[in-house]
């Protein structure tokens, strides 16, 4: 780095309603937590990516309170540090990028903050990194800086920067003008122009940025300095207080300021970017073999070309015959669509909603700060479910009032609390846990712990649960 220049505070927004890789990415798991690509998520490549203590400080991840334990796990997985602020409510971009500028500008007045995107990646890291120095000058001179990306395509799913003059002393450009996404014959036009792709990633001073909300968007600058008044500590994670944040313009930072402002600037980059906005844009990241076709699990193509097939868990998956399509099956939905028309998807899951299906939003397997869960089967007054602890994780202390449970270990070993007894339950084990008693179960051991669960009773609701102690604060 300069001599001089300042340290860069990552402000990492991990929210997303996970619609676009829908059937993978859902509302309760967007796409940010899977490994698309690269052996780890996206957002633990964001967090590796700026790791280096000679340019970067430690990040701030601004996140929906629901994802608040994957979130935590996924940055103690990758051995990164980071302050998790969690939002109440989702708001768009300009309230989670303004109260992560005023918590950045009360550690540091001078801060400078780099806001990224969980869920985008980038092939060159290095030159990533370079990128973010170069941009420095022109940030700490008092431009807000966003990333054009210089299109290797008229893409028509980005939106547009026009670059004008370069600025005195620094690598980046005055901003033109911002524009929509295109149509693909004016998106031909832009390339041939000269203009950008927006990637939606920022460097700006906090205090500027601030200011800039403040002439623009009185309310939500206010909203955000009485959220970081109010914020609470609760365990690893910092609160924002409902009441306050909930106030805020639901408004995107390109809408709040950037659109508005005289300040902006444009770094033209060449890091290899995308944020895999649809499968077709998946399809282009990934190996491909010799007749075009990206496949992950357990799948067989014949005279299938130029296609992405992914199978989930077990599921086999078996394509004759057909050219640029993308099959995605889950243990519960299965999606086949033209790769042409795959940026549909979102409109499809709107369509799932409206009829209440809850394959729209929810995972079969539904994950907890302990571990997760996942259907099997289930019945009029029975269900299957098979239980995943990780090692060191805790149920809560609990009892249910309208069904009993049968556990059986099939890997590693369970410590169970049943009323005033503890014990260890090993593989090809079991116990019964009559209706009403209190139970617990945790694991000891070092390896995963895995059991079969069957519940019996006249209601199997998740809300029959009486919590009576959590190490993980649940209510």
């Amino acid at each position: 780095m300069a001599a001089g220049s300042h340290l860069i505070t990552p402000a990492i927004m991990c929210g997303g309603s996970g619609t676009r890789l829908w059937p993978l990415s859902r509302e309760t798991r967007p796409k940010q937590f899977f490994e698309l690509t690269g052996g780890r998520s996206t957002f633990q490549q964001v967090l590796l990516r700026v790791r280096d203590p000679k340019i970067f400080t430690r990040p701030i991840v601004v996140t929906n309170s629901e994802f608040r334990f994957t979130v935590a796990d996924q940055i103690q997985n990758c051995g990164c540090e980071a302050d998790i602020l969690l939002e109440p409510m989702a708001r768009d971009s300009g309230p989670a990028i303004c109260v992560a500028s005023e918590l950045a500008q009360r550690r540091d007045p001078a801060a400078v903050v780099l806001v990224l995107a969980a869920d985008h990646i980038v092939h060159d890291d290095e030159d990533f990194r370079a990128s973010c120095v170069k941009a420095l000058a022109a940030a700490e001179a008092g431009r807000l800086v966003t990333f054009g990306v210089r299109p290797t395509a008229p893409a028509t799913s980005y939106g547009y920067i026009k670059p004008g003059a370069r600025l005195a002393g620094t690598d980046a450009f005055a901003v033109e003008k911002f524009v929509e996404k295109p149509n693909a014959e004016i998106a031909a036009g832009y390339v041939k122009d000269g203009y950008l792709w927006n990637s939606g990633n920022f460097l700006f001073r906090a205090a500027v940025m601030l200011s800039e909300v403040e002439k623009f968007e009185p309310e939500m600058h206010a909203v955000a300095r009485a959220s970081i008044d109010g914020l609470t500590t609760d365990l690893d994670f910092h609160r924002l207080p409902e009441g306050v944040f909930g106030k805020a313009p639901k408004k995107s930072i390109d809408y709040a300021v950037m659109e508005r402002t005289t300040l902006t600037a444009v770094l033209p980059v060449d890091f290899g970017w995308s944020d895999i906005g649809s499968w077709a844009a998946l399809w282009q990241e990934l190996e491909r073999d010799a007749d075009g076709n990206a496949v992950e699990g357990p799948a067989v193509l014949l005279d299938t070309h130029n296609s992405l097939v992914r199978s989930d868990e077990t599921i086999l998956t078996t394509v004759i015959g057909l050219d640029d399509i993308i099959v995605v099956a889950t243990s519960d939905a299965v999606l086949v669509v033209p790769k042409n028309q795959s940026e549909k998807v979102k409109d499809l899951v709107t369509i799932l909603k409206s009829g209440k299906r809850p394959e729209a939003t929810e995972h079969k397997r539904i994950y907890r700060p302990w571990g997760y869960y996942q259907g099997v089967d289930a019945g009029p007054r029975y269900q299957v479910k098979r239980i995943v602890v990780k090692p060191g994780g805790k149920l809560s202390l609990q009892k249910h009032h309208h069904r009993a449970e049968h556990w059986v270990v099939v890997k590693g070993a369970a410590e169970v609390t049943l009323d005033e007894d503890t014990r260890i339950v090993h593989e090809n084990e079991s116990i019964y846990l009559p209706i009403g008693s209190m139970h617990r179960l945790a694991n000891p051991g070092r390896i995963p712990l895995e059991l079969i669960e069957v519940q019996v009773g006249s209601y199997l609701g998740e809300d029959d649960i009486m919590r009576f102690e959590d190490i993980y604060h649940r209510g």
